[in-house]
């Protein structure tokens, strides 16, 4: 008689498909927005190491890991996706002429510029190539977002001046000292002839001695100019220039060119 136990199931037939090791999960797919972002981060990279004429899409796509058709799906062209990366790093370059209103106002600025040129550093070929008005990608976009960060450093540097109101005269000495760092900052980035932290110095300095000049033009500045002064410490960018104009004007010959220069100029008949 057949026994009525039952038999035990039957063992399963090992699996074609191993299941997939942690290391081997497939990526998250990104958002439309993350997305987005991500191409702007990687274009803004490879503009800033990069003049913008010598990056392509092909170039964006494969440091994304992005294919070429998925790049145009978010950008109509380069142009564009260079546009909204300059608005990216313009946003960032603005925000570094922020300071807290504390303490002598050469050292703020001397804190400012060092921000500054760190990120000329940092993004020195695209920018070079935009500032100069060489990049075959300059256009109206760009040199506008341009435009809004000279705005906001103006707007910044009034803002540590804090007069009452700037006059045009102050206004376009801050607009002329702007123009200046970026023209001294390019051509560093060109020669690299003098350390980092010396064109600092000298930009501070420079726009320390324009402000004087202005000065010496409006009592109403100069008043304002005798409260920076009192601010200052020996050992800040102002102090040291101090010292380094007094040692100029001890040199024998230029003490007597300078005293003879400041002499009230004879009556003509």
């Amino acid at each position: 008689m057949a026994s009525r136990r039952p038999s035990a199931p039957p063992t399963a037939a090992p699996s074609s498909t191993p299941a997939p090791a942690a290391g081997d999960r497939p990526r998250r797919r990104l958002s439309v927005d993350e997305r987005r972002e991500q191409l702007i981060a990687v274009a803004l990279e490879l503009f800033s190491r990069r003049p913008p004429e010598e990056v392509s899409i092909d170039d964006i796509a494969a440091a994304a890991g992005a294919s070429r058709p998925l790049v145009y799906h978010y950008f109509p062209g380069k142009q564009a996706l260079y546009e909204e990366s300059l608005r990216r790093a313009g946003r960032e370059l603005a925000g570094r002429f922020e300071e807290p209103l504390d303490g002598p106002l050469s050292e703020r600025l001397y804190r400012v510029m060092g921000r500054y040129l760190d990120f000329v550093q940092s993004h020195g070929p695209g920018f070079a190539a935009l500032l100069r008005g060489g990049s075959v990608a300059a256009s109206a976009g760009t040199s506008a977002v341009i435009d809004e960060v000279r705005q906001a450093a103006h707007d910044q540097i009034l803002t540590h001046l804090a007069v009452p109101k700037a006059s045009p005269a102050l206004r376009l000495t801050v607009r002329a000292w702007i123009a200046n760092a970026e023209i001294t900052s390019l051509e560093w980035l060109a020669e690299r002839s003098v350390p980092l932290e010396e064109l600092q110095l000298h930009l501070v300095q420079e726009f320390v001695a324009s402000l004087a000049l202005t000065a010496a033009r409006e009592p109403a500045l100069a008043a304002e100019l005798s409260g920076y002064l009192a601010g200052e410490r020996p050992d800040g960018p102002t102090g040291r220039l101090v010292r380094d104009l007094a040692g100029l004007f001890a040199v024998p010959g230029i003490a007597e060119a300078v005293a003879a220069l400041s002499a009230e100029p004879s009556p003509q008949d």
